[in-house]
């Protein structure tokens, strides 16, 4: 069978693309994606058996709504070309499009018509996403839009995936029907997240955060508590892996606040790459921000770091209390600098409880990885291009809290 992703991501940072990509490969799959491209990358890549389209080159620096919307709409339009200029040669059964955008599942239009099934998989929901990106209210005429934009998105594909539940009730309380919607978590592929042994031994203590640097991260709020305790743990040492529009002020405040030479800031790695790096950590960090959106998006370096063995502390948001408890994670209270300042110095000075997270997160990442997940995802695929029963095989096989 073939099958074309689309996503305005780079393929080979984007774990979820990643997954269901090789997934179907490794069933005997051809799988085409088309995805965003860096610097130096070359347009056309076969990684691991999936064929790479990389069609648009992106730096991640938009500071207004406009050249936001610019970029994505001239990948929209990129993509749809080359989308359906690649279905009539090799006629796709399935298009898995991923959001954001919502409206790039209308890239898959020629397809459709054709006879192709398309699949909307909402890593985030936009209009919480923008509310947050661009400090926009959530009464707003362009909220309301953009909701629009999601029904409509949601009501042309033929199934929709979203990343956590409390987004799948949300979906479906305004834009799509219980039974055309299904949750698949940020699972982690324990093929790339898997223990292989520190090799670290230089007497420190690292925190690392690895992933966007965005507002709504919360980076700022780990800098400034990494500032409060700074003298009480002379060797820790807080890493940040990434890129994002948040970067430069982040390093600015590491400057301001004199802690230039102990918070290191690294370029972006692959997904294959960093797991090295957090094996190697001592501790990981998730301080999101509880605002529209961060409260209820998923994280994903949660399960990564519980599958390597790393203590983590999250920020209590609403979606992280939905799936965890205080036995796997070590929770504070988002937003506040003191109470994260707090949980850092309790779980680096107590490795009992470090020892006994680890454990606990150990046993529960085995619920949650990809390796048993993949057989829904598989499932849904069959279902969608088995038309006589499509609909009441996904009823089988949909997932529940």
């Amino acid at each position: 069978m073939k099958v074309c992703m689309v996503a305005y991501t780079f393929y080979e940072g984007d774990n979820r693309v990643m997954r269901y990509a090789e997934t179907l490969v490794e069933r005997g799959d051809e799988v085409d994606v088309i995805a965003l491209r860096k610097e130096g990358q070359s347009r056309k890549e076969v990684i691991n058996g999936v064929h790479v389209y990389r069609i648009q080159k992106r730096i991640k620096n938009e500071k207004g709504p406009l050249t936001y919307l610019y970029r994505i709409c001239s990948f929209f339009v990129r993509a749809f070309f080359v989308v359906s200029i690649k279905h009539i040669r090799k006629h796709y059964r399935v298009l898995h499009v991923h959001s954001v955008p919502d409206f790039l599942v209308f890239a898959a239009s020629v397809p459709r018509a054709m006879g192709a099934k398309v699949i909307l998989d909402i890593h985030d929901l936009l209009p919480e996403l923008y509310v947050s990106k661009f400090a926009a209210g959530a009464n707003s005429k362009i909220f309301q839009f953009l909701v629009y934009v999601e029904r409509v998105s949601s009501r042309f594909a033929n199934h929709v995936i979203v990343a956590n539940h409390i987004w799948q009730q949300r979906l479906i309380s305004r834009s799509v029907p219980a039974e055309k919607c299904s949750v698949f978590l940020n699972y982690p592929d324990l093929s790339i997240f898997r223990r292989r042994g520190r090799t670290r031994n230089d007497g420190k203590i690292v925190m690392l955060y690895p992933g966007t640097l965005a507002w709504h991260q919360g980076l700022d709020i780990a800098v400034n508590a990494f500032a409060k305790i700074k003298d009480a743990v002379p060797n820790l040492e807080f890493q940040i892996y990434g890129e994002g529009t948040a970067k430069e002020e982040l390093i600015q405040l590491s400057r301001t606040l004199g802690i230039q030479d102990r918070v290191l800031f690294f370029d972006a790695i692959s997904l294959r790459e960093i797991p090295y790096v957090m094996e190697n950590a001592d501790l990981g960090v998730v301080p999101k921000r509880k605002d529209f959106f961060g409260n209820e998006a998923f994280s994903t370096k949660t399960l990564e770091f519980m599958a390597l063995g790393v203590p983590i502390i999250v920020a209590d948001t609403a979606v992280d209390h939905y799936y965890f408890n205080d036995q796997v994670v070590t929770f504070f209270v988002g937003g506040d600098v003191d109470r994260l300042a707090e949980s850092i110095l309790q779980l680096i000075k107590n490795p009992e409880k470090r020892q006994k997270q680890i454990e606990n997160a150990t046993r529960f990442v085995e619920q949650y990885a990809w390796t048993y997940a993949k057989g829904d995802y598989i499932r849904l695929v069959n279902a969608l291009t088995e038309d006589k029963r499509s609909k009441l095989k996904l009823k089988e096989w949909r997932s529940q809290p």
